[in-house]
């Protein structure tokens, strides 16, 4: 099973000219002055969301040149209010302002993922169009293999379900050829929100973005290297295992047997994941488990079926039914009339409940865990969408995505069982087979989703200039991933940007965290419902209990510290690993058994 990530689309704005805010420019300010500030910023913010949220949906689901046009005003728009108001709040620094003040204060200072110069229109304009190009680039983006062009899906399915190792090349390589032209568009985009960041007190922009975690930027850096030393010895031993296995199918000429693994032959485009060559090195004589795509299949499970199916977990758990306007609104399987961005999203267009999702769904066991991942977004967007438009977002971004990674830590044998894909009769036990599936995606993760950001604030701190962008990409890769490109590639390419998440600009340390959260959720979770059994068991469907006490986290939304978020539903303040490594615990001795006397490492 692989599990797609998401990024929750960025809160757009419309036309707005900031009037309603008196200018405290002139006389010395007080706590009243900054109160009222931030009631009418957050009164423009609300009212005119929707607009912009609609219009980002239209253009997500319909790719043509004037949704792009209309895309590129709204982001352009978006900043020149963003901007405005974030360095409107430096009249307010001086002031103690109440704890309340003081976090809408900062949240707002913090609002855009790319700040442009506040007295610049034309850099403001030009970096909406310079987002928006990029974006079409990466969402129109096809390589023709064998007379047809083939846009990304079709080319991921290629990379999961291939074993030629030229075909898979072909594909990796071409997906490839659609960034280059990016390249040029992704500098001008860095030196155009560098000068917005300085202008708002931050060293770059990658230093603003990690100042977004209630933590010294340094700190949270130091935080994250931390976590990283926790999980690696078990990537290590994983990285170990599947490597021999591919040097036993495709031989040590084409894998070194101490080297980084080439990138193409671990069953992704971007080898993020690897849940798709499971067979490739799956235990041998182990029993299987279960075949969840087979299960899905001979069920006659469609699209719809799989969203309603993960709807039932969430209300299993006592939460509320979607809307009706969720099945009538969101995009669940792709058209064949049109371009759309199937990159799988969550959406809550009006800031109130119209929930919908977006992705092109195939009826496998990796879209049956996105679908529950999704919706663990929405039934968020819905547990929070009573707080304030400051508040209206989690705490810290990796709550967000570890939600509905954390629900699909439960489907389990037992959950199967429990809903009728399995029958009566299967067994519950997670064995060495489901754990080693389950960790090709989420063990698989963890350096990938480490190391984008790591890229991303070189790349804005200035330590790789344009022409480092794809040497550094590839640098960092084998550093954490112990993966190489399969061919020499040159300074001009722009590898990154075949990656959704760079031409789109979502910041990417958000899945990392998300990773670390949702065993440190699902293990409280397990806790909590008096679970006692090996922790990869466990399913908490049907639990309201655990489902009460997690809205009760879900609802506060950002008011709080995300240390006190998660001090209330786990009882600690620190981002926690352990729960991993108990949860692969069974594995990691399997794999050090399977490791005995072999090169580890690269």
């Amino acid at each position: 099973m692989k599990q797609v990530f998401s990024a929750l689309p960025a809160l757009s704005l419309a036309l707005f000219s900031f009037s309603s805010t008196a200018s405290f420019a002139e006389s010395k300010v007080t706590v009243e002055d900054a109160r009222a500030f931030l009631k009418s910023s957050e009164k423009a913010i609300e009212e005119i969301s929707e607009e912009a949220g609609r219009i980002a949906w239209v253009n997500a689901n319909f790719i043509t040149y004037d949704t792009n046009w209309l895309n590129a005003l709204m982001s352009e728009r978006t900043t020149k209010l963003y901007v405005s108001l974030a360095n409107q709040t430096k009249q307010f620094a001086e002031l103690d302002l109440p704890p309340d003040l003081a976090r809408k204060m900062k949240l707002l200072k913090l609002g855009l993922t790319l700040p442009a110069p506040e007295n610049d229109p034309e850099k403001i304009k030009q970096l909406a169009q310079l987002n928006t190009e990029m974006e079409t680039i990466y969402g129109t983006g096809k390589y023709e293999v064998d007379g047809e062009e083939l846009s990304l899906s079709k080319l991921s399915k290629i990379m999961a379900t291939s074993r030629d190792y030229d075909k898979l090349l072909e594909a990796w390589e071409g997906w490839r050829t659609i960034s280059p032209p990016m390249k040029d568009m992704y500098s001008e985009m860095v030196e155009i929100v560098n000068q917005g960041s300085r202008e708002l007190g931050f060293k770059d922009t990658g230093s603003m973005w990690r100042s977004k975690y209630d933590m010294d930027p340094d700190d949270f850096r130091q935080d994250l290297d931390r976590l990283w030393g926790e999980v690696k010895p078990l990537y290590d031993s994983l990285h170990c295992y599947v490597r021999g296995r591919l040097v036993d199918e495709y031989g040590a000429d084409k894998v070194p047997s101490d080297g980084p693994i080439p990138a193409h032959l671990l069953g992704n485009m971007w080898a993020q994941s690897w849940g798709n060559i499971y067979p490739l090195v799956a235990p041998e004589g182990a029993e299987p488990g279960y075949d969840l795509t087979k299960l899905l299949e001979d069920q006659n499970y469609g699209p719809r079926k799989m969203v309603q199916t993960a709807e039932g977990f969430f209300t299993s758990l006592g939460f509320d039914p979607l809307p009706e306007t969720f099945y009538e609104r969101s995009l669940i399987t792709e058209p064949r009339d049109r371009d759309v961005q199937c990159h799988a999203s969550a959406w809550n267009v009006d800031g109130k409940n119209d929930l919908r999702i977006k992705m092109c769904t195939e009826v496998t066991g990796e879209d049956f865990n996105t679908v529950h991942h999704e919706l663990g977004h929405n039934f968020y967007q819905r547990a929070y969408n009573q707080q304030s438009p400051m508040y209206q977002d989690d705490p810290n971004d990796g709550f967000h995505e570890a939600i509905g990674d954390m629900v699909s830590l439960s489907i389990t044998p037992k959950y199967l069982k429990q809903i009728g894909l399995l029958p009566p009769d299967a067994s519950e036990e997670v064995n060495t087979s489901i754990l080693l599936a389950q960790a090709l995606d989420k063990i698989a993760f963890l350096p990938f989703g480490l190391m984008v950001d790591q890229w991303r604030w070189k790349v804005f701190n200035g330590e790789y200039a344009p022409k480092d962008y794809n040497r550094g990409w590839w640098e960092l890769r084998e550093k954490y991933q112990g993966v190489a490109a399969p061919i020499s590639r040159s300074d001009d390419a722009f590898d990154p940007g075949a990656k959704y998440h760079i031409p789109n600009n979502v910041p990417y340390t958000r899945y990392f965290l998300a990773h670390i959260f949702q065993f440190q959720f699902y293990r409280e979770a397990c806790r909590l419902a008096g679970w006692e059994g090996p922790l990869a068991a466990c399913s908490i469907y049907g639990n309201k209990e655990v489902g009460k006490k997690f809205n009760a986290m879900l609802e506060t939304g950002a008011a709080l510290p995300w240390q006190d978020s998660l001090e209330a539903f786990t009882g600690s303040r620190k981002a926690d690993a352990t729960a991993i490594l108990e949860y692969f615990a069974p594995l990691q001795s399997y794999l050090d058994e399977q490791n005995s006397g072999n090169s580890c490492g690269w």
